[in-house]
């Protein structure tokens, strides 16, 4: 088996196999397009005999991480043939991703599951959830006056990227859109957009939105303060008429919509989304800001990582007192480790979503008492979210 990116020519085979293991079929003039957008050099592809068996794409994205901008390698388009699956092609090249991602210095890895299980065993891990909210008209937030006003259709992205920008960088996890993302994969044709102006005409929120089936569809709803959060439900609660109820999706978890609702008793989920991974655990700790630590500054932690040996073994975890960290070879043996988890877990912990005291309750961070301690108070709390698919 050879593994190696994708060539121009290859296109039709790569839109076959792909068609097939996703069940769909491009309509011509789609996939003339499509050809025209090929990006050959992000598809790794596993050959045998010049035939392509499996493959996948590694899209170059940045997301946020403590309010800074962290290079991810997003994995997706996994497909392999039937006949060639449980013969380790997909594995291979997840090992390749994994060796290309870390040369191109990208320190995380994100990835939407077709089967959770799966991935695990390679070291990615859900990192979000979102929640689903399904609304009744009779149940919608209380249209109220507020100072502003709300403008339909406005999809000027240098607007709209400034409000999300100031909203995602709250979150762990999130992209950072580029132009060609806003125009291809965020705004559509079909959608409709809002956006909330104060008093003295700042953006300060918007709505992406449609009408489907009498039904209201609101694909992201962003807001910067109460007063654009109020005022962009008016809007949206103004369209009663028309719709028999409003469906969100993709809301960050820690939305607390149905607290201020008149009557909260709505259509509630909570959706585990995607999956990340540290590529590089050195790399992504020594960039990562910690609570530091007065009395003991570091510990050793067991890293276990199969699938990226640069990751595994024994590492000496050094705090500041500003914060900052260093991760250090230790050579010994495991049972000196004050700390051990496995690379899914790190991640887990690193980005926000889970607590080293949870962890630790369920068995998946094991050490000393002292080091575990040590562990959640350097950790700083964090919410996760993405609002983007790929």
């Amino acid at each position: 088996m050879v593994i190696r990116q994708l060539r121009p020519e290859e296109f039709d085979a790569s839109m076959n196999l792909s068609e097939y293991a996703f069940q769909y079929k491009l309509p011509s003039e789609k996939r003339e397009s499509a050809k025209k957008s090929f990006k050959p050099e992000r598809v790794w592809g596993a050959f045998e005999d010049g035939t392509l068996e499996a493959k996948l794409t590694i899209i170059p994205f940045q997301v946020y991480i403590q309010g800074r901008v962290v290079p991810m390698g997003g994995i997706a388009g996994v497909a392999t043939w039937p006949e060639n699956r449980r013969q380790g092609h997909v594995a291979n090249l997840l090992s390749h991703a994994l060796h290309t991602m870390n040369e191109a210095g990208q320190t995380l890895s994100f990835l939407h599951p077709f089967l959770i299980p799966f991935y695990r065993k390679f070291g990615w891990e859900i990192y979000c959830e979102y929640k689903k909210y399904s609304i009744p008209v009779a149940k919608f937030p209380k249209k109220v006056e507020v100072e502003g006003k709300v403008k339909r259709d406005i999809k000027d992205i240098e607007v709209l990227d400034s409000l999300y920008n100031r909203f995602a960088v709250r979150y762990n996890g999130t992209l950072k859109r580029d132009l060609d993302w806003w125009e291809n994969s965020v705004l559509n044709d079909e959608g409709k957009s809002a956006v909330f102006y104060s008093m003295s005409g700042e953006p300060e929120g918007y709505v992406l939105y449609k009408v489907e089936n009498r039904e209201l569809v609101i694909d992201e709803f962003v807001f910067l303060n109460e007063q654009a959060r109020q005022g962009l439900w008016t809007f949206l609660a103004n369209h009663d008429s028309m719709v028999t109820g409003a469906s969100l999706k993709l809301v960050p978890s820690d939305d607390m919509l149905p607290f201020f609702l008149p009557d909260p008793r709505i259509g509630q989920e909570n959706y585990p989304y995607f999956m990340g991974r540290i590529v590089n655990a050195k790399a992504f700790i020594e960039s990562y800001t910690f609570r530091g630590h007065g009395s003991q500054k570091k510990q050793v932690i067991y890293i276990e990582d199969k699938y990226a040996p640069w990751n595994d073994g024994l590492w000496e975890w050094n705090i500041s007192n500003e914060g900052s960290a260093t991760l250090i070879r230790f050579e010994g043996e495991r049972t000196e480790a004050d700390l051990s988890c496995d690379i899914g877990t790190l991640t887990a912990l690193m980005l926000g979503y889970k607590r080293p005291i949870e962890m630790v309750r369920y068995g998946s961070v094991t050490g000393q008492p002292a080091a575990l301690e040590w562990f959640e108070e350097i950790l700083p709390r964090a919410e996760t979210a993405l609002f983007d698919y790929f």
